[in-house]
């Protein structure tokens, strides 16, 4: 039974209207909240029974305008900055729609579909510096990149056949990186068996920077213990506050001690593409990087990518192993010609086409564009740094390194505790008004309004706007208390 329209020309004219529908959600954004909370009837719509039996598309595209479409969140929109979310692109949603419409399977396999990949890990080596004798794979996003530069870590510096053996086989592995280190790296490490406490969280200095003499007395002290040191972290734009580290200092240390130099570059990484390239110099020299392209790329989730210096280092730690199976062969003939060139660098054997937006994007936009708006979001940080500054109901709370701002609302008389909950209060009223969507961390047990900014669709009025909203709701919420 075949599960194509019966009435091609019907899905057609609907799909037209799809597409002529969505351009239009992206041209008017502006128009809309930033965000805007789901009413508890249209919860209720989505959280249906089973369909049984099926319904015209287009009553269902009708149910996704009302329902879904409506309610996102927000992270297309120009006053969007929580997290570290992308804003995506019109090119890269139609992208979508082709490589969906395609439906091709990219473990490998002769076809149009790996060599787009191929091309574009390429362009992303070259962009970043990386030899074109690297290795690279693109998976979903920084978690899975990350991952798979520490599995490659962990197959080149255990000191044994880990992937043969297993852990047990010899002393107990560590993996140093900040303090400032994403939630991903203690993850990791609990995914390969090794604990999250195998992580070891390297002191920061003043600048929110992994203290380099603090991460060379730990490995002499876990060496001294009878640990085995295997990799240490760069960071290339923190979570937090977008802090860079010493990157030529973590290579030279990684040197010192034989381990694997690699940095999480998850949205930092792309400072590399505009002319403030020089913040994150070192990270070329990195055994492994891994960075979103669905971050500051600007490209549609999912996007991830995982580079390794070695042209091996990928295979050794995900490559086949002794007998494999025969279905998965390659041939010198057909469509096997290297049917599993890419599952054999990473994780999946199923694979999408996550290629084609970013050579979509890459070939349209083009390399000095994307670099152009890379770089308006660092002057706009900037630009929000010193309104920040300038105004004395407001205090910054950490260096603006890079794209990030963090600072807070502040009111005479109030107590730590007392300050922290007013400045919750404002972000959520912030969120909540549609006014804009930062989003929040916590430095030095201060709550800070965090401002990431990898949107291309923001301007420095917005900013003006942020910063007038938060003012005028500490306002209310500050005279309110006293009136009460």
């Amino acid at each position: 039974m075949s599960l194509d329209p019966e009435d091609w020309s019907a899905v057609q004219v609907l799909g037209r209207r799809m597409v002529d529908d969505m351009i239009d959600y992206q041209r008017t954004v502006r128009e809309r909240p930033a965000w805007r909370p789901m009413p508890a009837d249209a919860k209720a719509r989505l959280m249906e029974s089973m369909p049984l039996q099926g319904a015209p598309l287009e009553d269902v595209y009708e149910a996704f305008l009302r329902d879904v479409a409506t309610y996102p969140t927000g992270n297309i929109h120009p006053r969007f900055w929580g997290w570290v979310m992308g804003t995506g692109s019109v090119t890269g949603m139609l992208a979508e729609m082709l490589a969906a419409g395609m439906n091709a399977h990219v473990a490998g396999y002769d076809q149009s579909a790996s060599v787009v990949e191929r091309q574009v890990l390429d362009w992303l080596k070259e962009s970043l510096g990386f030899p074109q004798t690297a290795s690279g794979v693109l998976v979903s996003g920084g978690t899975a990149a990350n991952l798979n530069g520490l599995l490659a870590a962990r197959a080149a510096k255990a000191g044994w056949d880990i992937r043969e053996e297993g852990l047990h086989a010899g002393p107990p592995l560590t993996v140093y990186g900040s303090s400032e280190t994403h939630g991903w790296a203690a993850k990791a490490c609990d995914t390969m068996g090794m604990g999250r406490k195998a992580f070891r969280k390297v002191p920061v200095d003043a600048n929110f920077r992994i203290d380099l003499g603090a991460c060379r007395a730990m490995m002499e002290a876990d060496l001294a213990a009878g640990f085995r040191p295997i990799a240490i972290i760069g960071n290339a734009g923190t979570v937090n506050t977008a802090a860079i580290d010493d990157l030529h200092g973590v290579r030279a240390l990684a040197d010192a001690f034989d381990l694997w130099f690699h940095v999480d570059g998850a949205f930092g990484s792309l400072a590399a593409w505009s002319p403030s390239r020089d913040l994150v110099a070192g990270q070329e020299l990195a055994d492994s990087i891994a960075f979103d392209l669905h971050k500051w790329g600007y490209m549609p989730y999912e996007v991830g990518v995982a580079l390794t210096r070695d042209g091996d280092a990928q295979l050794k730690a995900f490559g086949p192993v002794q007998g494999s199976a025969a279905y998965l062969k390659s041939s010198e003939k057909g469509i096997s010609v290297q049917t599993t060139y890419f599952a054999d660098r990473g994780l999946q054997l199923s694979r999408g086409f996550r290629a084609l937006k970013v050579w979509f994007s890459m070939k349209e936009q083009g390399m000095t564009r994307l670099g152009e708006a890379i770089q308006a979001n660092i002057d706009q940080a900037k630009y929000l740094g010193k309104l920040v500054e300038a105004r004395p109901e407001l205090e910054l709370l950490a260096p603006v390194s890079l794209n990030a701002v963090c600072f807070r609302y502040r009111a005479a008389g109030l107590s730590p505790s007392a300050l922290n909950d007013l400045n919750i209060e404002i972000l959520a009223q912030l969120q909540v008004r549609g006014v804009a969507v930062p989003s929040q961390t916590i430095l030095s047990d201060r709550f800070a309004i965090r401002v990431c900014i990898t949107n291309h669709r923001s301007e420095l009025t917005d900013f003006d706007a942020l910063v007038d909203g938060v003012i005028a709701i500490g306002g209310e919420l500050t005279t309110g208390a006293k009136a009460h």
